[in-house]
């Protein structure tokens, strides 16, 4: 008998900020706040659909179809294990994120419910998974220690 060893979904995730300082939330169909992000991309020539090149190219390209906003990604923000649903788990990738025009306004998708900007001390009130908090104050860390004087991080 062949060993198949199980397969975990993987999905990366992006925190953006505006130029509010404000991170991007986008609401799904389970009513929970989460980051703009999907799974990788493995292409398919019939379709013309490219390959994503890495999980920071996927994250930038998910944050685009999902937003609007163009977006370089990168440092590795964190890992963690999701279950969204009883029995299903997800492996959640997390980056953060440059946006090319921070001032533009985001644009909904048709794969969630609602946008939001929302102000670094909103989070934690917010209806979403604590991995999801966790990293958006990981990325406020790094970017206050980064510009120390920058009050509004």
């Amino acid at each position: 008998m062949r060993y198949t060893p199980p397969l975990w979904p993987v999905s990366v995730k992006g925190v953006a900020l505006d130029a509010q300082h404000r991170v991007l939330l986008l609401r799904n169909e389970r009513e929970e706040w989460e980051l703009p992000g999907g799974r990788l991309e493995v292409g398919n020539a019939e379709t013309g659909q490219l390959p994503d090149l890495s999980p920071e190219a996927a994250v930038a390209r998910e944050v685009q179809e999902e937003t609007g906003w163009e977006v370089k990604a990168g440092p590795l923000l964190n890992t963690w294990i999701y279950e969204p649903i009883p029995g299903r788990r997800v492996l959640i990738v997390t980056y953060g994120c440059t946006v090319g025009t921070p001032e533009a306004e985001p644009v909904i998708s048709h794969e969630h419910e609602q946008i939001g900007l929302f102000h670094r001390d909103e989070v934690p009130g917010l209806a979403m998974p604590e991995g999801y908090k966790h990293s958006i104050a990981t990325w406020y860390a790094r970017l206050h220690s980064a510009d120390p004087r920058s009050e509004t991080l």
